[in-house]
């Protein structure tokens, strides 16, 4: 998908994610996993395809994105992977009534700064019912003048660097892929801090 507007593209980042997921790919099946911000949804459908229990997810005011959802699932030969909107930072009755998860992914959901708060709601109130899930998350850096530590302080968050290096994705080619290209890309693994601030 060419066009560059969110979600309806294969952003740098979803490679970068899948290839995390392709690399870890003997622990996926069974795990449930949740992507947001899906969009073209490439981390979700190779954790589906690796046999994990897949629910996608985008914004419930973005109709198309949840399209490009359900098509990406069809052309992937995954009809029955669950698409449903959920919107960060707000708490609806799709939210309220996910299943558990082990897993939850976002490529380049950290894009818009103005939204940052909001996804960090969202992941926080996914963790507090599922304490003992991750947030697997990819971002490209665009600015020295944001970060998200001190909201991961605020959440009661704690994360965790992963080299791209670990798992092989420190390349300007991934999976026949040029889209990582040479944007900085980073990733990271955000969990609950436990109460003693660790």
């Amino acid at each position: 998908v060419l066009d560059s507007q969110y979600g309806m593209y294969v952003w740098p980042c979803a490679v970068v994610l899948a290839q995390y997921l392709w690399v870890h790919r003997r622990s996926l099946p069974g795990k449930r996993v949740l992507e947001i911000g899906a969009g073209v949804s490439l981390p979700g459908v190779v954790a589906a395809k690796c046999g994990a229990e897949v629910t996608l997810s985008d914004s419930e005011e973005l109709p198309q994105c949840l399209q490009n959802c359900r098509r990406s699932c069809l052309m992937n030969d995954l009809p029955h992977v669950p698409v449903v909107g959920l919107t960060w930072g707000r708490v609806s009755p799709a939210l309220l009534s996910l299943a558990p998860v082990d897993i939850i992914l976002g490529s380049d959901v950290f894009f818009d700064p103005k939204d940052f708060e909001d996804i960090l709601t969202t992941v926080y109130f996914l963790l507090e019912k599922n304490p003992h899930a991750q947030f697997w998350t990819t971002y490209q850096v665009r600015s020295a003048d944001w970060s998200i530590e001190a909201l991961l302080c605020k959440w009661k968050l704690k994360n965790i660097h992963i080299p791209l290096h670990s798992f092989s994705a420190d390349k300007e080619h991934l999976a026949s892929s040029s889209l990582p290209g040479r944007h900085t890309i980073e990733m990271m693994i955000i969990s609950l801090a436990t109460s003693d601030g660790t």
